[in-house]
Formats: C-alpha cells, structure tokens, sequence
C-alpha cells in the first residue's frame, strides 16, 4: 500500500463513484447498490467516454434490480458492437502479421486484441479502435509498401524536412473497404521520452494465443511500463488506462526488480509513481514493496494532482474545439512531467521546422533549410497573430 501519501482532492460525481465501485475488483455484483438520485444519461456518457463499456455491461447485465433497462440495453449495443469489432481486429492482425513474416519483417502488436486476451482473457472486454504495430525505423518504407498492397492508404500530413519522423513517432493508414486504421510505430513514444531498442524488445517479446498463427507483442515488464507511459502521456483522461494497470498488477507476475531497472533506464520512474498514485486512488491498486521509493514521492504526488481535472472533468485532450485554457493546462502539464533534461530536449526540437511554419511563409523546397533560421521569428508572427498549437 501507500505510505503518507499526501492528501489528494478526491471529490467526484455520484456516477463517477458509482462507475469506479463497479470497476473495482474487490466488488461482488451482490455489493453493488447505486447511489440515489443517479444521472443515469451522465453515467452513459461516462462510461463510454472512459471505453470501459464491456466490464461495465458484464458487472450489470444479470442486475435489472440496480439499473434501469434501458440503461443495460444502451450498454449492451456497445458491448455488442465493440465484440464484432474486435473480432475484425483480430482477424486483420492476423492477416497482416502473415504477410509481415512472409517478408521477413518482425512487428511488434502494441495494443489492441493481444493486450485483451492478455488482461481479461477475453477480447471483447476490452475496446480498441485501431491496430498498432511497432517496427525497426528501417524498415517503415518495406512495412508502408506492403499496406499499400493490401489497399491501405496513408494519412496524409503536411511536413517540412522530415518533420513526421523528427517530431513524431507513428504514421496512421486506413482501410477505406474495411475501415480500419492501423498505426505504425518506429519509436514507442516521441522525443524527448526515452525508448527501449526494438532489439530489447523482440528479445523479451511474448507470443499471444488469441489466434491459431502466434502474434508477438511485448514482455510483462515492457508492457506495464508502455501502458504507464502512454496514459501518463495522455494525462489518464481515459479510466481505461488506468484499469488496464490495475488489472495486470492484480493478475500478472510482474518480475518488479526488472520493471524497476526499465523504468530507471529510460527515466521514467516519475510516470510509474504518478501511475500507482492515481491506480491506488481510484482502483485500490496494490504497490509492491519494491516500488514503494517511487511512488511515495512529492513529485509523483504532483504529477497525479495534475492529471486529475482531465479524469473528473471528462475531458478528450486530442480534440482541436477544446477551451483555450484547456490546451494550456495540458501543455503545462506535459513540460511539467519532462525530466530537466528532457526539457532541454523539448525545447531544442521546438526549433526544428514544423509545416505551419511554411503555411506562415512558404519557401520554394531548395530553400527549406533557412526554416530553421526563420523558425522563431515565425513563431513569434503567429503568436502576434493567432493563438496555434505545435
């Protein structure tokens, strides 16, 4: 458990406590009573806002008694609907796994179908909206000509020297026929975070048996301290994230010395201690005694404090109509979980040219290399002008 934590703003919702009693695993469906007066279209709009729709249908479905019907119908259209989707998923990425090995290129399934199986031991109990596979970054080109095969077409943003590859570290394509969108990965996270080797990873890589053709996806310790990372990034404003922390805590035999030295390696230990924090808050998520350094921490304390408007305001930080102070909230709060050198990092990319900066002022292709001249001059001009977003 958590030793003298600092003391956390813990108010919510009433269907947000509801929603949080009937995800955590120490409830019996005989212990679930809701609250009185209960929004019940506020908790739909919750749940699936969350995309924890499945366990949520599963823990009410036989309790007409606590529930309305109509609430458990809503609920069960979006069980139903994310089953038949993942069950194209599953066939899609067996599909592409195939061909990948039939061309010698080893991926790596980051999410999606084996990360179900994996935590819930069923795939319809968790939602996924896409595929995301990760590969060696010199073999993007052979991986994206192959989708094109297959009758994938890339997603099309507008870049100046590179930038895609420099800033980010994954490129979408879509299946317009079958309407899936598959993410290819060449970083597990973008700079500054540091990353493990797709070597490291391959080496510890597991094989998941959701399909009868074996599909590799990574280790115990590699997948705990990915998850943890990508929610951080994402300032947890899904439950989901941290459901998924909870639940391999709870069901995997994590070697915790091991995840220790990774999330030391790749300076991370923050992220894990802000992770544990908000999982224990909301789930009563167990804390090993081997991180119990990282996570009874000042600072892994203020980076759960800062993550919390974005899980109990319902917010979706990746939307462009968000509030203008919204936009700087998040801003702030991802500078504030960068390591010192990290920050560095940040700000030193800052300056690599970006395609707004060839909207602002365009240059003939020849010429692009003065944008990294131009660049905070440019910068400065659009923020004169208008409030835009890196």
């Amino acid at each position: 458990m958590i030793d003298k934590q600092p003391i956390i703003d813990t108010s919510q919702s009433k269907e947000l406590h509801f929603l949080l009693m009937l995800l955590r695993e120490e409830n019996t469906s005989e212990e679930i009573i809701p609250l009185k007066e209960l929004e019940w279209n506020h908790f739909l709009e919750l749940v699936k806002h969350h995309r924890v729709c499945p366990l949520i249908y599963i823990r009410l479905k036989d309790r007409p008694d606590v529930v309305p019907t109509h609430v458990i119908e809503a609920l069960f259209q979006e069980y139903k609907k994310n089953t038949f989707k993942m069950l194209q998923l599953t066939g899609e990425m067996e599909t592409l796994d195939k061909v990948f090995n039939e061309n010698n290129i080893e991926t790596l399934f980051l999410k999606g179908p084996p990360i179900a199986y994996d935590l819930f031991g069923d795939i319809s109990l968790r939602m996924s909206k896409d595929l995301d596979i990760l590969v060696r970054e010199e073999g993007l080109e052979r991986t994206e000509s192959i989708l094109f095969s297959l009758g994938y077409e890339k997603e099309e943003i507008s870049t100046v020297l590179n930038e895609k590859k420099w800033r980010g570290h994954h490129i979408a394509y879509y299946h317009p026929n079958k309407k899936i969108q598959v993410e290819v990965h060449w970083r597990l996270h973008p700079r500054p975070m540091k990353k493990a080797s797709f070597e490291e990873l391959w080496s510890r890589k597991r094989e998941s048996q959701v399909t009868k053709h074996p599909i590799s996806f990574m280790g115990k310790e590699d997948l705990l301290l990915y998850l943890i990372c990508h929610g951080a990034r994402h300032g947890w404003f899904r439950l989901r994230w941290l459901k998924d922390i909870d639940q391999m805590v709870r069901n995997k035999d994590i070697n915790y010395v091991h995840f220790k030295e990774l999330a030391d390696k790749h300076q991370q230990k923050d992220l894990v201690g802000q992770a544990f924090q908000l999982a224990h808050l909301f789930f009563q998520t167990p804390v090993h005694e081997e991180l119990q350094g990282i996570v009874n921490t000042k600072r892994a304390n203020q980076l759960a404090e800062k993550a919390l408007p974005f899980i109990k305001e319902m917010v979706q930080l990746h939307v462009h109509s968000q509030p203008k102070s919204l936009e700087k909230s998040y801003k702030n709060y991802l500078f504030s979980m960068k390591t010192k050198g990290q920050k560095c990092e940040f700000l030193i990319i800052l300056f690599y040219p970006s395609s707004l900066d060839e909207r602002t002022f365009r240059l003939p292709k020849s010429l692009y290399f003065l944008y990294f001249l131009l660049r905070p001059f440019l910068w400065s001009w659009r923020k004169l002008k208008r409030p835009v977003l890196f």
